[in-house]
């Protein structure tokens, strides 16, 4: 029929669609929705413990605390400091199911581990997302590590199990406590599943945001005593010491 365009003409259309900047709206000719001046705008960690991530003032260092009490995990990687915009971001992804923000953000990890794995970080054989309780995760709709670990997995070529690690009952959220209280509240919270099989293996837990560590403590130390020779956390953003700006 006449009325209906050619294909060519389709194709060609579908050609010039540009993508917009998520930050500024600006147009973009990049593979992902942000533009270079956006990017380079982001709070990126600089200087930070070569353990936990913890922001620092001088880089190659290891914190106080990971000196005192080194943790289960082996080493946390954080492209950013949790800051803006990169926490407005995180709170659209995580609380307004944003979806595009969190594949971006997910991309944007995913670049920064492919160069740290060529810096010598060592390849996990297996992605792990943190864990929602199945109540919270009804009211969300989704797990967002869950979302990151996807989107990693298919950018790093490192497979993924969203179902080795299970979150029991429904206790607080852990943004509304304490240190002390985030490590009560998570006694006993976790376990693994019947088919989880972490023996022998290098694992990394995925998450959004470490804060004071405990979520990914219980997890490594849960995954190191059913035998994993190395567990490694992932995470978007890493906040800094309370009353560091």
């Amino acid at each position: 029929m006449h009325c209906q365009p050619s294909a060519t003409l389709k194709v060609y259309n579908w050609l010039k669609i540009k993508q917009t900047c998520l930050l500024c709206d600006e147009q973009v000719d990049t593979p992902l929705p942000l533009c270079a001046g956006c990017e380079a705008e982001l709070p990126w960690l600089g200087a930070h413990c070569q353990v936990c991530a913890l922001p620092l003032a001088v880089d190659g260092l290891t914190c106080g605390s990971c000196l005192k009490r080194p943790p289960p995990f082996g080493r946390v990687e954080a492209p950013w400091r949790y800051g803006f915009p990169i926490d407005a971001l995180i709170n659209r992804f995580k609380h307004q199911a944003r979806w595009p923000i969190g594949r971006l953000l997910g991309e944007l990890l995913a670049r920064h581990l492919a160069h740290a794995f060529n810096e010598g970080l060592p390849r996990p054989d297996l992605l792990l997302p943190v864990p929602l309780s199945p109540k919270r995760q009804r009211q969300r709709g989704f797990n967002q590590a869950q979302m990151l670990a996807e989107v990693l997995s298919r950018a790093l070529q490192v497979a993924q199990r969203s179902d080795w690690l299970m979150r029991i009952g429904d206790p607080p959220a852990q943004q509304k406590l304490d240190a002390a209280a985030r490590r009560r509240n998570l006694r006993g919270a976790f376990t693994l599943s019947p088919i989880a099989r972490p023996s022998g293996l290098h694992l990394a837990l995925i998450d959004d945001v470490l804060t004071t560590g405990a979520t990914a403590q219980q997890l490594a130390r849960l995954l190191m005593r059913a035998g994993a020779v190395r567990v490694d956390v992932y995470c978007l953003a890493r906040t800094p010491a309370p009353g560091d700006d």
